[in-house]
């Protein structure tokens, strides 16, 4: 989806992480959400419209991301949605200062594996806040070498898979990419290996 008045640009994770939460917007009101690396912010503006206390984020160094955030919520009657600054791997005062939280959304962020480490490490510390948040992920895959099983294993997490046809989102029009070469899309729930354990 291309907003060319605006120059926004919805890549496909974040519609099959709009689908999900579509599939399961009646868990939605009064959830509190948080949407890491939100750009455009198609999932937490969704979220939002279902009900849910959402807060939108992106990194403080990228304030292009921010702006798109802040444009997302105001296009979409949604001007009351905090957009904040979380640079990923960073105890930032925003990030101690959040506001628990039930959900996180994370719509293609694994995608330069230098940051999964600090994404995870973020994550972590979220969870282990909340021990019994989620975190609901879609990303794309890009290389077969690239896995962030050992970096689960090392923060104490674990990953559920979601299967695309468990949710509606495995038709071409909402899975597939417009982009060269074979783009596959899966969607995880990432979660603490034992809530409230040690």
């Amino acid at each position: 989806v291309l907003d060319s008045q605006y120059g926004m640009y919805v890549w496909p994770c974040a519609v099959v992480l709009a689908q999900y939460l579509w599939v399961h917007r009646g868990s939605l009101p009064g959830k509190r959400v948080l949407e890491i690396g939100a750009g455009v912010s198609l999932p937490g503006v969704l979220a939002a419209k279902c009900g849910a206390e959402v807060t939108l984020s992106d990194s403080e160094e990228l304030p292009q991301c921010l702006r798109n955030c802040r444009r997302s919520c105001l296009l979409n009657h949604l001007p009351h949605v905090p957009v904040i600054g979380l640079t990923w791997g960073q105890l930032s005062p925003q990030l101690l200062a959040l506001s628990p939280v039930d959900i996180i959304l994370g719509s293609d962020v694994f995608f330069d594996p230098k940051d999964f480490e600090d994404i995870l490490t973020t994550i972590y510390y979220l969870l282990e806040k909340n021990p019994h948040a989620q975190f609901w992920t879609t990303y794309q895959v890009r290389s077969a070498d690239w896995s962030i099983e050992a970096l689960l294993c090392k923060w104490k997490l674990k990953s559920t898979p979601i299967p695309l046809h468990s949710f509606g989102a495995d038709s071409g029009h909402l899975a597939s990419s417009s982009l060269p070469g074979r783009h596959t899309i899966e969607m995880m729930i990432i979660s603490l290996a034992e809530p409230g354990g040690t």
